[in-house]
């Protein structure tokens, strides 16, 4: 879900801090990518005569799909991608995941519905309701960028969290989501739209935190406190307050606590047991795996591991993976112009994300070390 309303509060309160950008701007920078948002996009997105792309048996392959064509483009523009992948989900997004399972069951009756009327634009809309991002999906996907010599991370939680941490630590320039709680848990660089269709041929927004918290007039607690009441994955938020209602407050009253103590209850009704306290300490403090414990390495694709995963029961082009193997293969041999910025040292943030995670969790995961990969710039 995100944070409900908090990109049209940027964009009306702090217009300076969204930049728009062609893709070509990112050469040669790393970059983190939330990989469960980009696979619920393919297997949306993806499909045939309306329907997901599957194998000779019937599992859905449009996520692979989807991962080895936009991997494969975001390598031929000099971007060095790295996907991270939720962990588990803290205890307290367990009320958000259950209403989505329970919108879920309800997309299944419509759905039942839709087909015995013969809809088929419904029947469309439903089946889109129903898709699920599945630990298959991840493991199917993490497969796939091992042969094709991207690395990954399995996030012990949020992904997003993860991701803000190599952005702070400098490992990484930015991260790539639609999910703005991104900035929440203080991404210094967020880039929405990276992730969509090329068909769509949008601009590529490029947020920046200091420039929101700078323009919405807030320091980091209070950005927080201002997205726990807009609405977040944590916790209900108060009926009746929205976002131009909680700026007022926030400005006014600078902390939740202190807005409860001043708040009209009988017009704004607050949740019951209303966990604020606990959602602010998981977006101060998530659980990450410490950056420097994290090694990114690029290698070169295994073409005929690709064609033996990609092509056969799972119906992939075999001329088309060859072809991409190698273009992923030149793109990385011929991508040795580096950014002007590769020549100065990229320092950490000065306020990096708190940890609860000790650091002797497990390295995160790469993709196959076949030796440093060929790509010559050092910017991050």
């Amino acid at each position: 879900m995100g944070i409900l309303g908090l990109s049209k509060l940027i964009a009306d309160v702090a217009p300076s801090a969204v930049k728009e950008k062609d893709i070509k701007h990112y050469f040669g920078r790393k970059i983190a990518i939330d990989a469960s948002m980009c696979l619920y996009q393919f297997l949306i997105a993806v499909r045939s005569e309306g329907a997901q792309l599957t194998s000779i048996d019937g599992e859905t392959t449009s996520h692979l799909m989807g991962i080895f064509y936009r991997t494969l483009r975001f390598i031929e523009q000099g971007i060095k991608p790295v996907y991270v992948f939720d962990g588990k989900p803290p205890n307290l997004k367990g009320g958000e995941l259950a209403k989505r399972a329970e919108k879920r069951d309800e997309a299944q009756k419509a759905l039942e519905v839709a087909e015995a009327a013969g809809n088929t634009e419904d029947i469309q809309k439903f089946n889109r309701r129903l898709v699920k991002v599945t630990k298959q999906h991840a493991e199917d996907s993490k497969q796939l960028l091992k042969l094709m010599g991207v690395p990954y991370i399995d996030a012990p939680c949020e992904a997003e969290a993860q991701c803000t941490a190599l952005v702070q630590s400098g490992k990484v320039f930015a991260t790539a989501t639609e999910d703005m709680d991104a900035l929440t848990f203080g991404c210094n660089v967020l880039l929405r739209r990276m992730t969509f269709s090329e068909a769509r041929k949008m601009p590529i927004q490029e947020i920046h935190y200091d420039k929101v918290l700078e323009g919405l007039e807030l320091n980091k607690d209070e950005f927080i406190d201002l997205c726990i009441m807009l609405g977040c994955d944590y916790t209900d938020s108060i009926r009746g307050i929205g976002p131009k209602r909680a700026m007022e407050l926030i400005k006014t009253h600078r902390s939740l606590e202190k807005i409860l103590e001043n708040l009209d209850t009988n017009k704004y009704p607050v949740p019951t047991d209303w966990n604020y306290k606990q959602a602010r300490i998981l977006f101060q403090e998530p659980e990450v795996m410490d950056p420097n414990n994290i090694e990114l390495k690029w290698s070169d694709p295994d073409e005929e591991g690709l064609v033996n995963f990609l092509c056969g029961d799972k119906q992939f082009n075999e001329d088309r993976v060859r072809n991409g193997s190698k273009k992923l293969l030149k793109a990385r041999g011929t991508s040795t112009q580096g950014r002007l910025d590769s020549f100065f040292k990229v320092l950490p943030s000065t306020t990096p994300v708190k940890r609860k995670a000790d650091d002797k969790k497990t390295p995160a995961k790469k993709g196959k070390p076949a030796g440093r990969g060929k790509f010559r710039g050092k910017a991050k």
